[in-house]
Order: structure tokens, then sequence, then C-alpha cells
């Protein structure tokens, strides 16, 4: 897959992050009229906005990754060189590429297996358990492969430097 394949594919799942949200920020404000305004609460409301939260996490986390969004703690890496701090981002991000590889393959064993059972959750709404988890295998294969791309990044600006 092409890197500019890759960020496009980032792209639209952001947006479909974003989408959802939208979607369960618009079924929180609908739960609240119903409640407090007809008498009538809405029992899927509080349920699909905790599976919209485990969705938007994973659509977006890869494309966070990429724009250097997510929080970091730089106060020891702002005393090195750029030389080092180059090489301390390479390390780190390799590290994290392997950490987010066995996520894959642990998330998709459990996904796979609860295809196969064919679990459902213990809740109002009974949903099957395999789709709710398909996300957390596809995510996590999408931040490894983008933490193996921000590595090889990283690699390069320590050669050069």
């Amino acid at each position: 897959i092409s890197g500019r394949l890759f960020d496009r594919l980032l792209d639209i799942l952001m947006v479909l992050a974003i989408a959802i949200l939208i979607f369960g920020w618009l079924s929180v404000c609908f739960e609240v009229i119903m409640r407090y305004f007809a008498g009538r609460p809405q029992i899927w409301v509080i349920e699909t906005v905790e599976y919209i939260q485990l969705y938007i996490c994973f659509l977006g986390a890869a494309w966070l990754l990429r724009e250097e969004g997510h929080v970091k703690v730089d106060v020891l890496l702002n005393w090195l060189s750029p030389k080092n701090q180059a090489l301390l981002n390479t390390i780190t991000s390799g590290l994290a590429t392997i950490l987010w590889l066995i996520l894959t393959w642990y998330t998709g064993g459990t996904t796979l297996k609860a295809f196969q059972k064919e679990l459902y959750t213990a809740t109002i709404l009974e949903i099957p358990k395999a789709p709710l988890y398909a996300i957390m295998p596809v995510g996590s294969f999408l931040l490894c492969v983008q933490f193996a791309r921000r590595t090889y990044g990283y690699l390069m600006d320590y050669k050069r430097r």
C-alpha cells in the first residue's frame, strides 16, 4: 500500500469517526429531550454511545499519530541534541510498532473467537461481540503501520544528521 493511499485511508476513517461522534452527540441530545421533556427514556443510547467511543478511538488514532497530535512528554527529549532526539524517537516508535503488532494479533484472535463462538453482549441490546471487537485489530494494525512509517522517518532523520 502506497503512502498516499494509506494517508487517504486514514483521512477517510477520521471523517467516519467524526460522523460517528456527531451521531453519538445527537443521540445523547435526543435521550435528554426524550427523558426530561417526553418522559420516555431511550434504553439504547447509553450502550450505543459506549460502543461509539470504542470505534472513535480506533478509527482516529492512526490519523492522530500521523498528525503528531498525541500528547508528548518531551521534557527530557528537549535536552538532547537533534541527532539524539531522532535516535530516541526511532527507538520508541520501533517499540510502539512491535507493541501494536502484538495487539493486532491478540485483538484479531479475540475477534475471531467471538465470531466463531457467536458470542453476544450481556447487555440490554444483546448484540454480537464480533462486530464490536472487529475495530480493535483494524485500528491496531493501522497504528502499527503508522508507527512503522514514523520509525522509518525518524531513522532517516537520524542518518541525515
